[in-house]
């Protein structure tokens, strides 16, 4: 590798340390022409086909602010958005493949979004999933409930176990949930707020 300081074509590597989560690894290095001593990153690449067909490099950046906007108003911390980041990306790698389509990483929010916060789960979900009524909205809310049902009978002494897996950015601007104080026609969900479809 050149020295970045003095463009030395040959450098040599004097330490190599693995990152904590094992996707990547820090090389740093020294010039043997000026002395200069600099780091790099070395990672794999994981890529994401879009539906448009273009494909980019995955950013866990993209998950956590495509999720943050679904967040808004809620008790989420950025901690738990930089957890979830890194739950989807090592999902993703898991797989085994070097490409996922853009809609697998969609998927991939929504079950640790759902156990995360139900709320944000319903606006990412109304998105994704492209909701057009309050039929829509009923029906993932049913979906919510009786998951939850099956979740509690399934363990012992009502302790529900859930597994976290993975996701992408979408844009919240379709769809938004307000607090329960609207005279229109609307829905109010289990955790007491109202959902209505609104257009841009």
């Amino acid at each position: 590798m050149h020295c970045p300081f003095c463009q030395n074509p040959d450098t040599k590597v004097i330490d190599t340390r693995i990152s904590d989560d094992g996707h990547s690894i820090r090389r740093r290095r020294e010039c043997p022409n000026c002395g200069a001593r600099f780091s790099t990153l070395e990672t794999t690449m994981l890529l994401v086909k879009k539906r448009s067909g273009n494909v980019e490099q995955f950013d866990r950046n993209k998950v956590i602010a495509g999720v943050r906007k679904a967040c808004q108003g809620r008790p989420i911390h950025e901690d738990d958005l930089k957890r979830l980041g890194q739950q989807v990306e090592e999902d993703l790698r898991a797989r085994g493949v070097a490409q996922v389509p853009s809609d697998e990483v969609g998927k991939a929010i929504l079950r640790p979004l759902k156990d995360l916060d139900e709320v944000a789960y319903l606006r990412f979900a109304s998105v994704y999933q492209n909701f057009e009524d309050l039929e829509d909205f009923q029906h993932a809310i049913d979906a919510l409930r009786d998951s939850d049902k099956m979740l509690v009978s399934a363990c012992p002494a009502g302790q529900a176990e859930t597994s976290i897996s993975c996701g992408y950015q979408l844009s919240m601007t379709r769809v938004r949930i307000v607090p329960v104080m609207a005279s229109s026609a609307s829905m109010v969900t289990s955790s007491g707020h109202l959902v209505t479809s609104v257009t841009t």
